[in-house]
């Protein structure tokens, strides 16, 4: 299954020049732990509300703060069109929780997370499961 296919919400996004303010009240109007940063319509960097917690509480931030100066950047994505076994395996290689996920210009289209890919996996082993259990039940007994 394609990422594109999967994603059930656009990615929630702002610009480098926003406040960490307005990026923590983003994330809690939108009830999200992460925001992508972008310029124009590109992934420069994403922030993680840990992030933010972190830069204003002990790392000498304010919340008046551009948000550029707490992202990780430069930020790894994925392309929409790749499957989540791609995206299982990317974010295991970068040690990360989130993808933006980008169509083939490289604009924003989504975010792939973790969770994401756990719950998909977990859909998929319970179909299996009840695949099973009805071969199972309807196989005669030799």
């Amino acid at each position: 299954m394609s990422l594109t296919k999967m994603l059930t919400r656009s990615a929630v996004s702002a610009q480098t020049q926003d406040t960490l303010e307005n990026v923590a009240r983003l994330m809690k109007t939108e009830n999200v732990g992460a925001v992508v940063i972008t310029e124009r319509t590109r992934p420069v960097g994403i922030v993680t509300d840990r992030d933010l917690a972190i830069a204003v509480c002990t790392g000498g931030y304010n919340p008046d703060d551009e948000v550029q100066g707490v992202m990780t950047c430069p930020v790894e994505t994925i392309k929409g069109d790749e499957g989540v076994y791609n995206a299982t395996q990317k974010m295991m290689d970068l040690a990360v929780r989130r993808l933006p996920v980008v169509n083939y210009m490289g604009d924003l289209i989504g975010l792939v997370s973790l969770d994401d890919l756990l719950l998909l996996l977990s859909r998929e082993l319970h179909q299996l499961a009840e695949g099973i259990h009805a071969e199972t039940k309807a196989a005669p007994i030799a």
